[in-house]
């Protein structure tokens, strides 16, 4: 290990591991990282075992980057012994901030998914319906795997977190910004408040170029069933967009190649509820139609329905840390 260099640690939990490969995206960027701060855990990386992290002294790592949300008790574990060990844990990106695409695992539990997934799939040959349960014990003696959770959480949702960088995964500069403000931080007694977003106060709308004109829409389409104007706004177009309700940062990437801002941000910082804000600005330009004020109520379902998976379209990576969290299973 360096004399006098930080300690920094990179963990992945429930996850697809977008975010580890957002790490060495930085490029060349990562020897100016290592002239500062060693890299003592990274078990993408490194072979180190529980017992390396068990053994190290309370607050020996000085920055943890933690990606990926809460699925199972050994996510969890992993979450409270690194918070335990680290002076500074960062929920680094949209899964351990928000909750993720895997978060929408909340809209059922465990029973559930279990289901479909080891018993009821065409594909699926299993005639003892087996499915998988933390403790099994085989000839060879008692074997144990993590118990899956009912509920994805957040990263805050389980242990206290210090900042959070947003994206899926985060931008290149969301990493080098992150990196370099905490580096120069620990080194200088500067830091950001605690419980900062490591990304601008702007929305994915203030960095978008497309025009905007402020017309009102009176149908909903999906990406693939019309040729975009690339010029013009996709939300005024009829597409979906979540860059009214989405925090910047990410200097639109998806929108200057014609795709719709899918809200991997978060929430901008006026707005804590990033669906419910989305909701609000996509009915303040939807309309049956162009001078109409009042609609009957057949003319907004028709309205509504055109609307494919609210949930996913409006909570893609924010269910777990919004108000609604996880759908009530009643059986």
């Amino acid at each position: 290990m360096g004399e006098g260099k930080l300690k920094f640690a990179f963990y992945w939990a429930a996850s697809c591991g977008g975010c580890e490969i957002a790490v060495l995206d930085i490029d060349e960027k990562i020897l100016d990282v290592i002239h500062v701060a060693d890299i003592v855990f990274w078990p993408v990386a490194m072979d180190i075992k529980y017992k390396d992290v068990e053994r190290m002294s309370d607050k020996y790592i000085d920055v943890c980057f933690f990606n990926g949300g809460i699925r199972n008790s050994e996510q969890e574990r992993m979450a409270k012994l690194l918070r335990q060990k680290s002076k500074i844990l960062v929920a680094y990106g949209a899964c351990s901030h928000l909750g993720g695409i895997p978060g929408l695992a909340n809209l059922t539990d465990r029973e559930d998914i279990f289901k479909k997934v080891y018993l009821e799939t065409f594909s699926t040959v299993n005639p003892e319906n087996l499915v998988p349960k933390p403790k099994v014990r085989v000839k060879e003696g008692e074997l144990e795997i993590p118990e899956f959770y009912d509920t994805v959480h957040t990263l805050s949702q389980v242990v206290d977190v210090d900042y959070y960088v947003p994206g899926c995964p985060p931008a290149v500069e969301r990493t080098i910004y992150a990196l370099e403000t905490l580096a120069n931080g620990m080194l200088k007694g500067e830091l950001p408040p605690k419980g900062s977003v490591l990304a601008p106060l702007k929305s994915v709308c203030d960095e978008c170029p497309k025009k905007k004109e402020s017309k009102k829409i009176s149908r909903i389409y999906r990406i693939y069933e019309k040729v975009v104007d690339p010029e013009r706004c996709l939300l005024e177009q009829g597409i979906i967009c979540m860059g009214p309700a989405t925090r910047g940062g990410c200097s639109a990437r998806c929108l200057k190649v014609d795709m719709p801002c899918t809200g991997c941000g978060g929430p901008c910082p006026e707005s804590p509820e990033q669906g419910a804000a989305m909701i609000s600005a996509l009915a303040s330009i939807l309309g049956v139609e162009e001078e109409k004020e009042k609609y009957s109520a057949e003319e907004v379902e028709k309205i509504i329905d055109q609307i494919v998976d609210p949930i996913g379209t409006f909570y893609m990576y924010a269910l777990p840390a919004s108000i609604l969290k996880r759908r009530v299973m009643r059986k």
